[in-house]
């Protein structure tokens, strides 16, 4: 497994508030800064002062494909799954 050092300044940041959870979108260089990647972390609120938080490392190699797989994800639940539900039951 690669180590990424995480402690490079951001290049671009972007935080997302979602009740509880926010998530926080990174971009960071390589030490070499030749290229960089993208952390993207869920933080949760467990209680006042702990939270817990989940990191997804991106590469760039992946980025197309990455974006391609969440746009149609989130088309599908849109289009097939969220009208399903606000559709009235007939009785």
């Amino acid at each position: 497994m690669e180590h990424v050092d995480t402690i490079n300044e951001n290049v671009f940041s972007k935080r997302v508030r979602a009740g509880k959870r926010t998530y926080f979108f990174d971009v960071k260089a390589t030490k070499s800064v030749k290229d960089y990647y993208i952390i993207i972390t869920e933080s949760r609120r467990m209680s006042e002062e702990k939270y817990e938080k989940h990191k997804l490392f991106l590469y760039k190699e992946d980025f197309g494909k990455f974006a391609e797989a969440l746009t149609e994800t989130v088309g599908h639940v849109e289009r097939e799954l969220l009208t399903t539900l606000e559709k009235p039951v007939e009785a």
